[in-house]
């Protein structure tokens, strides 16, 4: 078996002859946290939606599991990109049933999985009346449910308060722990330090950086290195 749950090599998106992203080569452990870095418009959303089927990839390879990236293996990601899906006047059960019903999901895999994500007991309660972070777990819910081997979660901390950050780091170990390869973006350095095995710092649209996690490294110093000397002078 490959030791990489997810590689790419050489990929390129081009929209409308401006190359997003180019010649990137990451490399995503089985059952490790891969934590991306980078600024706005760095190129890191791009990368997921390619990895994750909604946008084709202009050239390059995705290697999965092992084999070559085709659109059956869409069946065994999960991904939150760009906020989840949801219906304000519904609860969190009936949200997943819908998603089960267009999936073909069996509807005995609800109630296992909101256990999972610690909203099993909101019961007939409004999504709309959830916190922003109680919403987030459900998007991460609707990715879990067809019990995925790769979940791609972009930027799922944006906006969240300090105890929504904490309680999703903790979600993000316990499925580590249950061998779920997890690849997340983040502005939040230190949070991407805390919880990854592998970080990957992209800068417009290239891969500049990807190494095993060292927590004694001043990952801001080197954020910063790698971004903001590049542009030439310090941040606006």
């Amino acid at each position: 078996m490959s030791e990489y749950m997810l590689k790419t090599r050489k990929l390129e998106k081009v929209f409308k002859s401006e190359k997003v992203v180019t010649n990137i080569n990451v490399h995503v452990k089985h059952g490790e946290i891969y934590g991306l870095l980078g600024l706005n418009g760095a190129g890191k959303s791009t990368l997921m939606k390619i990895i994750c089927g909604i946008f084709r990839p202009s050239s390059g390879e995705i290697m999965f599991a092992g084999h070559k990236w085709n659109r059956k293996d869409l069946h065994e990601i999960g991904s939150l990109i760009e906020g989840p899906a949801i219906y304000g006047n519904l609860t969190a059960y009936d949200n997943l049933k819908i998603f089960c019903l267009q999936e073909g999901i069996p509807l005995t895999e609800i109630s296992p999985v909101l256990v999972r994500i610690h909203l099993a007991n909101t019961g007939k309660k409004k999504v709309k009346n959830f916190s922003l972070g109680m919403k987030q777990r459900l998007g991460i819910a609707m990715a879990l449910i067809k019990k995925p081997k790769l979940l791609v979660l972009d930027e799922p901390s944006n906006g969240l308060d300090p105890m929504g950050i904490q309680e999703l780091r903790q979600l993000f170990n316990e499925l580590k722990k249950d061998g779920i390869t997890i690849m997340i973006s983040s502005h939040i350095l230190s949070e991407i330090q805390l919880m990854s095995d592998t970080i990957g710092i992209i800068h417009n649209g290239t891969l500049e950086y990807e190494k095993a996690n060292n927590h004694e490294e001043d990952l801001e110093k080197l954020f910063f290195d790698i971004t903001v000397s590049q542009r030439g002078g310090m941040l606006s």
